[in-house]
């Protein structure tokens, strides 16, 4: 938001220079993005009076004038504005002056004749031209004068940046409140005198609306809707970033710069019967005022005649219903609409409007009757009229209700982490517009303000002592901290799991929870996502269900940048919501995904970049899971998003934690990727506690046996490994799997799966028979369960 710095001190002038006020502000938490002056620096101009004009003798464009700047000597100036006339005032750049741009004023003749200056138009000195021709001044600016100082080209614009939760800040008043309470001084706000109402014409309200609690309305006749806008008041709205328009539309932008009310003026004439503010309608459309038509939801609250619909309430207005240079009667509105009923509403429409910014965050309920007279006012002054009496339609149960909140001295201590007076505490939250009722000498019943709906809890409160106080005042003091140690459980945690990851040449991504709907939808076409009532972009608009559905649109970011080995995790939420009944059902679970794309390793000299398959991702997981002390089982996955023959599902005891594999190629051709490994655990499962043992290593020899069988193809090799860990006895150590060969001498249906097995005894050497009567014990039960025979050598 944009503030003229000017306007501001006409309602609070502290005692100090515009840098410090800047920086008084961001310390306030209303952060000065920018401030710069409301014209670049220029010299040497000043107003002039247009004694003469004549057509110039070789030019038909050109006119010779002499001009009076209150030297006593006319100046001749050649000028080739077309509204330059006698009597009129405008800038004058003297010989010596130096626009904007570096742009020098000499001494020279235009074709023959003599000028000594120029008569200037409002570019010319960096404001915004409104006609085609020179700056037309009023007849009262004092020839002479210095531009700059007349035109207080030398006020600050200043460029705030205000947090969401500051909706009271979006003003003049607010702003000014938030200087006045930090300088200990008193607003001076403008007198505003009620106009009563000369005559009884008025409009019928109906509010039906919950999100409507306060509507005012004025009938207001004869008004002269071309009459000219002031100066002052143009001057104010174009440094506030805001276009001059009308009488009537720059008056309640005024108001909405100057107060923070929004106000809307309908063309009473084109308003049927009685005003109705109520939900739309299904499919009930509006043409706005930018000429956009919109199909409205019936979620969307709508001001309405007997009908049609007139405006979208608290956004924007119809064009059907508009004010123009034709218009005599109006119809004023000024309203409290709650911002959970205007929140999301406007963006839905592709809208961004100065009413919405404001209800959105929330204004002050009792700010409508206070915004109303000051219009009154105005237009009574500026443009004329007759005025009808107010309409009121409110319910008061509806409005918000501001709650006391308990707050004592030794939680401000507590919190802030240093003692503050409680003379302070009172006096501070006082000034900011809060009933303080002292309960004991350092306890305090507080009711805020109705422009604060941010102030709810104690320690709201206690933020807004901290901000009064200064945040550079916060005393530095180290912690007291009461050391106990707990009880000591191994874990793997996170720290831990990023570095295993980092260390297998992964880089971690962090993402919102929010994903595609439609990237959703094509990883798993059963998927119920969770949409959002109030997205921040089309593509984040369901809870994603997977974290692929984040990992994937950064992998393709980064392929479309030329880098083509991408190896990703991220460490988030993902969200289930199958088989809720409400929001409150909604799994929220811990997961770690990974995804990665290209080469296994890096390119170098010294080995060729090889493709990452399968078992690379899987010699990956295990190194997770290994680091973890956690023990799992592998079976074949049928996740409809993964390669259905390089896939599996990751058991512990029976229970699925997770699964790795390859993208369906479906799926890497839709979305461009090429061959794309993956994989999802539950953080739960991967960051289980465990309990640290220790096995004294034997001081005996290993004896290795292996074994090749012939197999169905069809039986896991998972399976036949913990079936001979199962049988092998208590002194088999481990087993792997070696070899694998299908092919000539191996009848079709059955593979060739070489195990090595080794056994050793803690505490003394094993000899033959015991080695011999496992083996056999594990060929016995391997034929009995598989069918497995012997391959012979």
């Amino acid at each position: 938001m944009k503030i003229s710095e000017n306007w501001l001190r006409t309602w609070v002038n502290p005692a100090i220079d515009s840098e410090i006020l800047a920086n008084q502000l961001t310390m306030l938490g209303l952060e000065v993005d920018d401030m710069h002056t409301a014209a670049k620096p220029f010299t040497g101009v000043v107003v002039g009076e247009v004694l003469t004009v004549e057509q110039h003798p070789d030019a038909d464009r050109l006119k010779v004038t002499t001009v009076n700047i209150g030297t006593g000597e006319a100046l001749q100036i050649v000028c080739g504005a077309p509204n330059v006339c006698v009597g009129m005032k405008a800038p004058v750049a003297t010989v010596g002056a130096v626009l904007p741009g570096d742009f020098k004023i000499k001494k020279g003749k235009l074709r023959g004749i003599e000028s000594q200056g120029m008569l200037c138009g409002a570019s010319e000195i960096d404001l915004e031209d409104k006609i085609d021709g020179l700056l037309e001044l009023p007849s009262d600016a004092p020839v002479g004068m210095d531009i700059r100082q007349y035109l207080q080209l030398d006020d600050h614009v200043i460029d705030l940046s205000i947090t969401p939760n500051r909706g009271d800040c979006f003003s003049i008043r607010g702003v000014a409140r938030e200087v006045a309470v930090i300088n200990q001084l008193q607003m001076t706000v403008p007198a505003v005198t009620e106009v009563a109402a000369s005559i009884a014409d008025e409009k019928t309200v109906h509010v039906s609306a919950s999100g409507c609690p306060r509507y005012l309305g004025r009938v207001i006749k004869n008004v002269n809707t071309k009459a000219l806008t002031p100066e002052w008041m143009s001057q104010a709205l174009a440094r506030s970033g805001i276009r001059q328009h009308s009488i009537l539309v720059d008056i309640t932008n005024y108001i909405l710069m100057e107060l923070g009310q929004p106000l809307h003026a309908f063309d009473a004439a084109k308003v049927q019967g009685a005003v109705q503010v109520r939900l739309a309608q299904a499919n009930e459309k509006l043409v706005l005022l930018n000429e956009q038509e919109v199909q409205l939801s019936d979620d969307v609250m709508v001001i309405a005649d007997d009908e049609k619909v007139l405006a979208m309430a608290g956004i924007m207005g119809g064009l059907s219903s508009a004010v123009s240079d034709s218009t005599t009667e109006i119809f004023l509105e000024s309203a409290f609409f709650a911002p959970l009923d205007i929140a999301g509403r406007a963006r839905r429409y592709g809208l961004h409007t100065d009413a919405s910014q404001r209800y959105e965050r929330g204004v002050d309920f009792e700010l409508p009757l206070i915004a109303m007279h000051r219009a009154s006012e105005l237009i009574q002054q500026l443009a004329g009229g007759e005025f009808g009496p107010i309409t009121v339609a409110e319910n008061p149960s509806l409005l918000p209700q501001r709650t006391a909140i308990l707050l004592k001295l030794e939680q401000v201590e507590q919190l802030l982490g240093y003692a503050v007076e409680a003379t302070f505490v009172a006096d501070a939250l006082t000034r900011l517009g809060c009933v303080v009722s002292a309960v004991t000498a350092a306890e305090w019943s507080v009711i805020p303000p109705s422009h604060r709906y941010d102030l709810t809890i104690y320690q709201d409160l206690i933020e807004e002592v901290a901000r009064i106080h200064g945040y550079d005042n916060i005393q530095i003091r180290l912690p007291v901290i009461d050391v106990k140690l707990a009880n000591y459980a191994d874990q793997y945690e996170l720290p831990q799991l990023r570095q295993t990851l980092v260390t297998l040449g992964y880089q971690e991504a962090i993402s919102f929870s929010f994903a595609d709907e439609k990237l959703e939808l094509q990883l798993n076409p059963a998927v119920q996502p969770l949409k959002l009532a109030n997205p921040i972009s089309s593509d984040l608009a369901v809870m994603r269900s997977t974290l692929l559905s984040s990992l994937i649109p950064c992998v393709q970011h980064n392929l479309n940048r030329q880098q083509s080995r991408v190896r990703l995790f991220e460490l988030g939420l993902r969200f289930d919501y199958q088989g809720a009944h409400s929001i409150h059902d909604l799994k929220q679970i811990p997961t770690l995904a990974i995804i990665a794309v290209g080469s296994q390793r890096a390119e170098s000299w010294h080995a060729k970049a090889q493709p990452m398959d399968f078992f690379d991702l899987k010699g990956e997981v295990e190194a997770i899971l290994t680091a973890g002390r956690v023990g799992v089982e592998y079976t074949r996955s049928t996740r409809v998003w993964l390669h259905p023959g390089q896939s599996a599902e990751i058991l512990q005891h029976g229970k699925s934690i997770g699964y790795l594999g390859r993208l369906h190629p479906s799926l890497e051709d839709a979305l461009d990727l090429g061959t794309t490994w993956v994989a999802e655990l539950d953080q739960s499962a991967v960051l289980q506690t465990y309990v640290s043992s220790f096995t004294e290593l034997s001081r005996f020899p290993s004896v290795r046996r292996d074994i090749a069988l012939l197999i169905s193809d069809k039986i896991n090799v998972s399976e036949i490994q913990q079936l001979i860990e199962k049988t092998g006895g208590e002194f088999l150590s481990s087993t792997w799997l070696f070899d694998v060969y299908t092919g000539q001498g191996v009848e079709h249906g059955k593979r060739s799966l070489a195990f090595a097995m080794l056994w050793q005894h803690p505490t003394r050497t094993l000899e033959d028979a015991e080695i011999k009567s496992g083996m056999d014990h594990i060929i016995q039960v391997l034929e009995d369960t598989y069918q497995a025979t012997l391959r012979a050598s």
